[in-house]
């Protein structure tokens, strides 16, 4: 993505296998959209999905799914992906994408690198639904591995690993885990300065989670009892990050 005066617009696109990406249109948006589909339904063990997207001096990119990841029942090894996000100086990247869902026996292991030019702004968020309570679904075993690592101008400033495996059901009943939980999120924010939006963010979210801000970020971990109840504690609190701008419109669908 290039910015050209004042306006992002796409300078090379590359879609292979059945990682596909669309562009829609929307007048409320700022900058561009993107919208990633894995056009085979979901990720399995041995699969191997991965995303680039890199951003001009001052462009603005959000990046979002057209529906929720799936990962089936692995009989070989964990699913891969892999996501690569590049900032230029000052440049705005917002990588939302929806929920991803674990079924029993599914194993996913995922790797987020950004790297951060001068003055650049980055929103992350991640959000994990254990099986679908409306369709009586139970993880009861299972894989799931998140790696982040964020650089601004090559210095590390963001790293977090997340790890649930082996008797996921067991684990997530833990008060220190997700206290009985079934779906959960990670948000976070890079800004020169990401507290003013700290205390709104903390009244979205009210019992669901909780937030910091310290030295140019802001993190917050949610959890809830299902997905719908994620979804209707995440969608405020997007907006939040976003300094107001509108969710696209896939996650309002």
């Amino acid at each position: 993505m290039a910015d050209d005066a004042g306006r992002t617009r796409l300078a090379r696109l590359y879609q292979d296998g059945c990682a596909k990406i669309r562009l829609p249109r929307d007048a409320r948006a700022e900058g561009l959209e993107a919208v990633l589909i894995n056009s085979s339904g979901g990720l399995t063990g041995g699969d191997y999905m991965e995303w680039l997207a890199a951003v001009g001096d001052g462009g603005r990119l959000t990046l979002s799914t057209q529906a929720c990841e799936k990962i089936y029942r692995a009989r070989d090894g964990a699913a891969q992906q892999r996501v690569a996000l590049i900032l230029g100086e000052g440049a705005r990247l917002d990588w939302i994408p929806q929920e991803t869902i674990l079924f029993d026996g599914g194993a996913l292991s995922r790797r987020l690198d950004a790297d951060l030019g001068a003055g650049a702004r980055l929103l992350v968020a991640e959000a994990v639904i254990l099986g679908r309570t409306a369709m009586d679904e139970t993880v009861r075993q299972g894989v799931l591995r998140d790696h982040w690592r964020i650089r601004r101008e090559g210095r590390l400033v963001f790293a977090d690993d997340l790890r649930l495996e082996g008797e996921i059901a067991e684990l997530a009943a833990r008060a220190p885990v997700l206290a009985g939980g079934r779906a959960f999120a990670s948000l976070l924010l890079i800004d020169d300065d990401p507290g003013r939006l700290l205390a709104p963010l903390r009244r979205a979210l009210g019992a669901y989670g909780g937030a910091s801000a310290f030295e140019g970020k802001l993190f917050a971990r949610v959890v809830a009892t299902d997905g719908f109840a994620l979804r209707q504690a995440l969608l405020p609190a997007l907006e939040i990050l976003r300094d107001g701008q509108p969710l696209p419109r896939v996650w309002r669908t």
